[in-house]
């Protein structure tokens, strides 16, 4: 079946297309929620949701695009609902300065994406939304601040913050690895 006939038979809500569309693209949408989640069955709750919103908004789809891209912002919007519904303290500190200690690449490169994925996942909420907003999904600040009705500039203080943690998680991993 092709994509269009696909979002068609979901739009007549044929269970069989639906169930189509869904194992097509939860895998690569799980991914997605699991950077923003806290853990996993935060991240499915939120993978349940947005294909709720997929289904529920298919008719708005103008087969412009990507119809992964389009899920995909979906997902990030619902993550992104989660993130301000659950009422997280957002972590508004100011710049620090950092160590520029320089991290050995092959250590960076020897790293699984599983276990920097892991590392992400160990960030305070307020950083990891930012970074995998900016570093991930390629968002600028301002953007970011409107998404999370948040200063510029505090945007920019978590990724920097994101960045140094990840770096000094690394510089851990390159200890033990040396």
């Amino acid at each position: 079946m092709t994509e269009r006939e696909l979002i068609e038979g979901c739009i007549r809500e044929d269970r069989r297309c639906q169930m189509e569309v869904f194992r097509r693209y939860a895998g690569k949408m799980i991914a997605v929620c699991r950077r923003y989640a806290r853990h996993e069955l935060e991240a499915e709750d939120i993978l349940q949701d947005a294909f709720i919103k997929v289904f529920d908004n298919l008719e708005k789809f103008e087969f412009k695009g990507s119809f992964e891209g389009w899920i995909r912002r979906i997902v990030v919007n619902t993550a992104l609902k989660n993130f301000q519904r659950a009422s997280f303290q957002k972590e508004q500190l100011g710049l620090d300065s950092f160590d520029e200690q320089s991290i050995d690449p092959e250590v960076v490169s020897q790293l699984q994406e599983e276990e920097l994925l892991d590392l992400i996942s160990k960030l305070p909420d307020g950083y990891r939304v930012v970074f995998n907003l900016y570093v991930i999904e390629g968002y600028s600040h301002k953007e970011i601040s409107d998404m999370l009705e948040i200063g510029e500039s505090t945007s920019r203080s978590q990724l920097v913050k994101a960045r140094k943690m990840l770096k000094e998680q690394i510089q851990k991993i390159q200890m033990i690895v040396l």
